[in-house]
């Protein structure tokens, strides 16, 4: 299983990101997906969630309004459009399968995102 992040940046507050994370070695379409992030310092937490389909998609209230997640089952591709950046956003983010809360997979590499005037 592999999950290959990108999109990241530095970016101004206000701003906006297009994260994505193609996965391979399992079958995508089977599963709800999650992004994670972490900051220097801090524990992983989830940030936004999807249901295989795509019927279903959920987000702390932290995010909730700012960032929105998608999916394209045929390109095995999870997305994360990021409005409205702030400071706090900054972090590592990173996607993974998901059963139930916990996330299935090893972690990939991870994106950057850095909020920052």
């Amino acid at each position: 299983v592999q999950f290959v992040e990108s999109g990241g940046g530095l970016v101004q507050p206000g701003g906006s990101l297009r994260l994505s994370c193609v996965a391979s070695g399992f079958t995508f379409s089977s599963y709800t997906m999650s992004w994670y992030r972490q900051a220097p310092g801090k524990a992983r937490e989830w940030v936004a969630v999807v249901s295989s389909a795509s019927v279903v998609t959920d987000y702390p209230d932290s995010v909730k309004g700012r960032f929105t997640i998608s999916r394209d089952n045929a390109k095995n591709t999870v997305y994360l459009q990021m409005n409205s950046l702030k400071p706090e956003d900054t972090a590592l983010y990173y996607c993974n399968a998901r059963a139930g809360l916990s996330p299935l997979y090893n972690w990939g590499q991870g994106t950057q995102v850095t909020v920052s005037s």
